[in-house]
């Protein structure tokens, strides 16, 4: 696991292809260009937020980042992870360090929640993987996203990052 960077695009863009072709993890209908996960990639590193990629054999297999929740001023200390692991990687731990690295890097940044919500309420696997790191359930938003001829739910969860709400923001 190390941080991205610009050249790990097109192996990012590859592994997230699939997300959206066939899988529900993703919303999107359509998969973006390589020059579309370039401004994507550049947006989140530029607004200083973490993003990582695994690799396995030093080859690019999943890939990880956190961003802001809401764009209003009152969220600013909150963040939203994504994790995606290419298919033939998924199941062999690739997630959890990606996961341990994002919540490290915004809790040493200041962030006090970070919010996971997974596409598809049948995600078990990454329903799973954030509770084994310490999520909780807050709720699921029925049918909120249309995809493959059937409704879509988005299930909502949550992890306290540092002193979370018992105290204000530095």
């Amino acid at each position: 696991m190390r941080a991205a960077n610009a050249a790990d695009i097109p192996a990012i863009t590859a592994i997230y292809r699939p997300a959206v072709m066939s899988g529900t993890a993703s919303f999107e209908v359509e998969p973006p260009s390589e020059e579309e996960m370039r401004k994507r990639f550049e947006a989140v590193t530029g607004g200083g937020y973490p993003y990582y990629v695994a690799e396995i054999g030093g080859r690019v297999v999943g890939y990880a980042y956190a961003n802001a929740y809401r764009m209003r001023p009152a969220y600013r200390y909150t963040v939203e992870d994504s994790i995606y692991i290419a298919p033939e990687a998924q199941g062999k731990g690739v997630g959890k360090p990606l996961l341990e690295a994002l919540i490290a890097s915004c809790t040493a940044k200041g962030y006090r929640l970070m919010l996971a919500v997974i596409g598809d309420s049948a995600n078990h696997a990454s329903i799973r993987l954030h509770r084994r790191m310490g999520f909780t359930f807050c709720g699921t938003i029925h049918s909120v996203g249309y995809k493959f001829n059937r409704w879509l739910d988005s299930v909502i969860m949550e992890l306290k990052l540092g002193d979370g709400d018992k105290s204000a923001p530095a």
